[in-house]
């Protein structure tokens, strides 16, 4: 008898090594996908499974093509509350569901998460939800926050496990009962490809890619979409400051305008700061690379995020960091040794952090950032990442194998 179970558990994991799954992967962006889940996409394709991508259209659909799997256009309105219009997308996410019939779907951001878990659930298909963050929602108490907490808790009770970005968020699902402990992991980040995102300083033995170095004038650089909530505001106006200590210093933006968010910042705003000489706009860039090996330090006084992906990857490249003592960006940053921590909406303090950077030598940057990098080497490989998503979805194969 002994001797059957043991055969029974050896084909089992045979069999999971075997099963191909059809995995959905659904985001509000594609955007999003590419930048932040390609490996986890080659990873997935790599092992044999099926990879569809379900976002809204946006010209970086393509570049998932690219990657090998198959792209699916969902519209959704990121951020509006109209019920009317979430109804809409629950269906939608149904009847795409049907069609494809998913043996896993993996849903990221708020909406989806919410709405793609549902649609798993009535299509009777397991669900992974990945909580990148929790928007400003959970920064007031309203009706809007309880009727959310409500979604939440009917949306994620049957899924087969609930990953988090940081500690902060997973204790206020905890702390709120929001949904069943047993189902909560933390993922440390989405991950930074290591090999990808360097610098000499890094790896003093790669060549192919040459580092342009950062001329005489410091230059400070923001990388994020162009929201009121990133700090922008503060980033400009402590420009102002500082500039008139240092005129010389250069302070740079780089991400989406005209966002659909309702803290959107107008090209008309960008173009008036940029004409006012506090500021330069980089437009945007499919490989942040070059900007970051070219800039002294990266900025983001975000007043929340999930994990910041640019200050990790800002990181990885032996960059040091100014960015806010909030939710997502501290997890990033140790005061004082890889850059440092400034108070969120304070665009004073920030000025202070900034002329501090300014202050110190060369040298100190530069051991600033290999700290830095360190830290990203040490907790956030998204080999790491990867090997915790494969690890879930096996288990959940095993699972459908047993109750064929």
């Amino acid at each position: 008898m002994l001797m059957t179970m043991l055969s029974k558990r050896l084909v089992t994991r045979i069999h999971v090594r075997e099963i191909e799954l059809k995995i959905c992967l659904v985001a509000n962006t594609a955007w999003s996908l590419v930048n932040f889940r390609s490996g986890l996409i080659r990873a997935l394709l790599a092992n044999g499974h099926e990879v569809v991508a379900v976002a809204p259209f946006d010209e970086h659909a393509a570049r998932i093509e690219a990657l090998g799997a198959r792209f699916l256009v969902l519209s959704m309105d990121n951020k509006g509350t109209h019920p009317l219009r979430d109804l809409r997308l629950l269906l939608a996410f149904i009847k795409l569901f049907r069609h494809e019939r998913p043996d896993l779907v993996i849903s990221y951001t708020i909406k989806p998460v919410i709405y793609a878990s549902l649609a798993a659930r009535w299509v009777r298909a397991p669900a992974v939800s990945v909580v990148t963050g929790l928007g400003t929602v959970f920064l007031r108490e309203n009706l809007l926050t309880r009727f959310v907490e409500w979604l939440y808790r009917v949306s994620q009770s049957k899924v087969q496990k609930i990953f988090f970005l940081n500690e902060d968020d997973m204790q206020t699902f905890r702390e709120r009962r929001l949904v069943p402990v047993v189902l909560m992991e933390r993922l440390p980040s989405e991950g930074v490809d290591l090999s990808h995102f360097r610098s000499d300083e890094s790896n003093p033995s790669v060549g192919e890619r040459s580092v342009v170095a950062p001329s005489h004038r410091l230059r400070f650089l923001l990388m994020a979409r162009m929201l009121w909530d990133k700090g922008v505001g503060e980033y400009v106006e402590a420009a102002r400051q500082v500039r008139q200590l240092y005129p010389d210093t250069q302070f740079d933006l780089l991400g989406f305008l005209d966002v659909q968010n309702s803290t959107a910042i107008s090209r008309t705003q960008v173009d008036e700061w940029v004409q006012e000489g506090i500021v330069n706009y980089l437009g945007i860039t499919h490989d942040v690379r070059d900007e970051i090996l070219n800039t002294d330090c990266v900025v983001l006084p975000s007043y929340r995020e999930g994990i910041s992906r640019t200050l990790l990857e800002s990181a990885a490249m032996c960059r040091p960091i100014i960015t806010t003592d909030v939710v997502g960006c501290r997890d990033v940053v140790d005061d004082g040794i890889n850059g440092y921590l400034c108070l969120p909406k304070n665009s004073d303090d920030l000025a202070r952090k900034i002329v501090q950077m300014i202050k110190l030598t060369p040298d100190e940057r530069k051991k600033m950032g290999v700290q830095g990098r360190m830290k990203v080497e040490r907790e956030f490989d998204e080999r790491v990442v990867i090997s915790r998503y494969i690890a879930v979805i096996s288990e959940i194969a095993m699972r459908k194998i047993t109750h064929v």
